[in-house]
């Protein structure tokens, strides 16, 4: 789960880690007051938006005056922001966070992150910050310096110490150093961040290490401990068929495509996707029902597959295991016959209780087209979908 600039920095605020003063604001009017109360002479408007790129975007402005701080805050507002994280249709604001001012000395990038392949924290420096990590790790990959924490025993000095020589900070900022990276981690651990960005970490003219920005995503498994991160939810930053999907338990993520897919386990889901693609099309969506779905959630699964208005056409991969193929061919039919078929739809369905699931489809009498396996679902899908084109 993703949260906002402002509530990232309040949370890392309660930690001790050192960001600038600032207030959110959702109209003009809290915008002005929030400067009043912020004083001057400098004050940074940003949108807020779960999309990194916002300033290249318009989205960032640095102003002088309370009555520009009005103006950007008044262009910003219902605004729509198209970033290379937002995808072609953006996002809109709905809120801003109006922040002091900071005198930058010097701008680095800062990171932590669960490595899969080590099962440990990662800590991410360079140099570069302020810029897209990805374009840095393209062009100057020398310029990224990765550390990996012990769990046990966390933190350690010779970490500060190999942060502070890859930055090349000198003796009293490396002391300051030393607290933020263990407050930085204390706060990843304890409310289970899966990812934790500062981009820039800055070094102000007054030789002060600040966090002038703060991405944070949590481990969406780990949300019932932390209700008080929970709550900071913004459900109108999230796609609103991934939001019913969560209401049902259904690993379901959007795309692009124009094929909607229903499939029961993550490697199979995948590789679904990956044959469409192989036969010239594109995937709506990543869904996976999982092994122990019930017909209510298949029913709902299909529901929001069909409530994307670019599918074009559905693919239903079923390998039937714990996950019984009677089951999912009770929901798609409860599920067609309640909001109706009005794109082209293929069934693969293979394993456990194949013959009833392919003998209830069949009795439906729907305008259903049954597929052998895989290679022949995908290929039936596509032609189907191209020939309704």
């Amino acid at each position: 789960m993703n949260i906002h600039e402002y509530q990232a920095k309040a949370v890392l605020r309660e930690y001790g880690v050192p960001v600038p003063r600032g207030i959110p604001a959702f109209s003009v009017g809290e915008a002005e007051k929030a400067a009043n109360e912020l004083g001057g002479p400098v004050w940074v408007v940003k949108a807020q938006i779960h999309a990194g790129g916002r300033g290249k975007a318009g989205g960032v402005k640095v102003v002088k005056s309370i009555d520009d701080v009005k103006k950007e805050a008044a262009r910003l507002l219902g605004s729509t922001l198209i970033t290379h994280q937002t995808g072609p249709h953006g996002k809109q604001v709905h809120r801003l966070y109006v922040e002091e001012g900071s005198a930058i000395d010097k701008e680095f990038y800062l990171s932590m992150l669960i490595d899969r392949a080590s099962s440990r924290v990662a800590v991410v420096v360079s140099t570069e910050g302020g810029m897209d990590i990805e374009e840095v790790a393209q062009s100057t990959p020398d310029k990224i310096v990765t550390i990996s924490i012990d769990p046990v025993a966390g933190i350690c000095p010779h970490h500060v110490r190999t942060v502070a020589h890859a930055l090349h900070l000198d003796a009293d900022l490396a002391k300051q150093l030393s607290p933020l990276l263990s407050n930085l981690y204390r706060a990843f651990i304890d409310t289970d961040m899966s990812l934790l960005e500062i981009n820039p970490l800055v070094v102000t003219k007054g030789k002060k290490l600040i966090c002038l920005d703060a991405k944070t995503d949590f481990d969406n498994n780990a949300l019932f401990l932390h209700p008080k991160i929970a709550a900071l939810r913004d459900e109108t930053e999230e796609d609103a068929k991934e939001i019913e999907a969560s209401k049902f338990d259904l690993n379901y993520i959007a795309l692009d495509g124009s094929i909607g897919c229903m499939v029961n386990g993550a490697g199979l889901a995948m590789a679904t996707m990956d044959i469409i693609k192989l036969y010239g099309m594109a995937p709506a969506n990543f869904l996976d029902v999982g092994g122990s779905a019930t017909k209510d959630r298949v029913s709902a699964a299909f529901k929001i597959i069909t409530s994307d208005p670019n599918v074009k056409g559905i693919l239903v991969n079923i390998f039937g295991g714990i996950m019984k193929c009677d089951v999912i061919a009770e929901g798609v039919v409860a599920a067609v016959k309640e909001v109706g078929l009005k794109v082209p739809l293929v069934v693969r369905l293979e394993g456990t209780n194949v013959d009833l699931g392919k003998k209830i489809i069949a009795d439906s009498k729907l305008n259903v087209t049954s597929a052998d396996d895989l290679d022949d679902a995908a290929q039936k899908i596509v032609k189907a979908v191209r020939e309704a084109a």
